[in-house]
């Protein structure tokens, strides 16, 4: 029988309401999400898990605007990400949302410390606000010792706490995570998650993260279990 979503929070910070997508390749078509509704709340590290091709890369990217539904809406912050143009939706995720991916997506020539700092310069800070969030970031994540260093001189480890920091800088209300321990081994897989919970917690941060990984599972908050395009279980762990 299909979940029907029952973790009510009074001030949710994403609201999935009756979403719907499938893809079509020739005269195929195929529904990766059926009429998923979910609300997800702030200062939680939120897990969604599931077999591949269950949809929830499908559903991380439609709830952090990379996608748009077919048939129903996202409300981020309480604003409709369906009622905005593609510049606003485009300026929401700039301002308002991290990204932490399974590749890193680090630019070889830069520095750890101008990985950091570029996405805070097309917010438009001062300079000195934008070394102060870098070097606070990179800190907090532990390599302001590695900051001088481009990424061909770091480990798949250091590489992702510099993607994290990337992130973290923004000061996001929303930070999504895409596989963000698949690439590293299992000492490295547990610092990663450990910081992902960690941000959640200190900066009351909405952390949402798609994951095979199951040493996540005892770290969520929260474990949504997608299968065929529908969250089947729903699992809230309190405080941990």
């Amino acid at each position: 029988m299909p979940y029907s979503n029952t973790v009510i929070d009074p001030n949710p910070m994403l609201v999935a309401e009756n979403l719907t997508k499938s893809f079509t390749s020739g005269q195929l078509s195929t529904r990766v999400l059926d009429d998923l509704s979910v609300e997800i709340g702030a200062g939680a590290l939120t897990l969604i898990s599931g077999p591949s091709g269950c949809g929830k890369s499908t559903l991380l990217s439609i709830l952090s605007g990379l996608q748009a539904p077919d048939h129903g809406r996202v409300l981020a912050l309480s604003e409709s990400l369906q009622a905005m143009d593609a510049k606003r939706v485009e300026a929401f995720r700039l301002h308002h949302t991290g990204f932490v991916f399974q590749g890193f997506n680090l630019f070889p020539a830069l520095t750890a410390r101008e990985q950091v700092q570029l996405p805070l310069q097309y917010m438009r800070l001062s300079a000195q606000e934008i070394t102060r969030r870098a070097d606070e970031a990179l800190a907090e994540m532990g390599m302001a010792h590695r900051q001088h260093l481009r990424p061909a001189a770091l480990s798949g480890g250091e590489k992702q706490r510099v993607a994290i920091a990337r992130a973290l800088a923004k000061a996001p209300a929303l930070l999504f995570a895409d596989e963000p321990t698949s690439a590293l081994d299992a000492a490295n897989g547990q610092i990663v998650i450990d910081l992902l919970h960690r941000i959640a917690r200190n900066h009351g941060t909405t952390v949402l993260c798609v994951s095979h990984d199951p040493r996540l599972i005892s770290h969520a908050d929260r474990v949504l279990t997608m299968e065929d395009g529908r969250i089947l279980d729903d699992s809230d762990r309190g405080a941990r």
